[in-house]
């Protein structure tokens, strides 16, 4: 399966495994706007995201996103090389608020 997936699979990944979303970008990129159904943030440019992951469950699903998609991409990837089998990145956070995702 695919690390990277489109909004739509998202959209139906979900209706199937609601799993948990983190947002990866900063605290202040957060704080500007963030998906209302994000569990956590953790940020992957400081090391807190690589911290926290030893504290997540391997069964569990994850959707991961960030600004444009591209650090969502690098800590999916990061995950699935722990050994996480269930991590996708779903991109960027404008398009996911655009394609109707609850923004707040």
């Amino acid at each position: 399966m695919s690390i990277d997936i489109s909004i739509e699979e998202f959209k139906e990944k979900r209706a199937e495994t609601e799993g948990v979303i983190i947002d990866v970008r900063t605290q202040d990129e957060y704080d500007e706007g963030h998906l209302a159904e994000t569990d956590f943030q953790y940020d992957l440019m400081n090391g807190e995201f690589q911290t926290q992951i030893d504290n997540f469950n391997k069964e569990e699903t994850y959707y991961l996103y960030c600004r444009t998609g591209n650090r969502s991409g690098q800590a999916a990837r990061i995950m699935r090389n722990a050994g996480f089998e269930k991590v996708y990145n779903v991109g960027g956070f404008e398009e996911l608020a655009d394609a109707g995702f609850e923004a707040e």
